[in-house]
């Protein structure tokens, strides 16, 4: 399941969790972003050593700024509270999956 993180919330959800996050920086009013969010689901639904959480740019900037998301969808993998791969734009899930495979192994 895709949870929703917020800027009070993702030191402890993301920076701080246990497992690798991959954040999904996304906002409703973009149509690439309604594209990928499904893909996402099945992506959150077959991992159980990922977790998949969506941020929404236009409610939580502070964090949008601080990781200079200038695009959106915009999916960063965060391991050990670091950026560990980022993934710009939608795109079909085999290829999400490869561009993430390196950086999970």
């Amino acid at each position: 399941m895709v949870t929703d993180v917020t800027d009070s919330n993702f030191q402890a959800e993301v920076l701080e969790s246990e497992k690798p996050v991959l954040v999904d920086f996304w906002a409703p009013w973009c149509g690439p972003c309604r594209v990928v969010s499904p893909i996402l689901e099945d992506i959150a639904s077959e991992r159980d050593d990922l977790r998949v959480v969506k941020m929404n740019v236009d409610d939580n900037q502070s964090t949008a700024v601080n990781y200079g998301i200038l695009a959106i969808p915009t999916m960063i993998l965060f391991r050990n509270g670091a950026e560990a791969k980022r993934i710009q734009g939608a795109m079909p899930k085999k290829r999400i999956e490869a561009e993430l495979q390196p950086a999970l192994a």
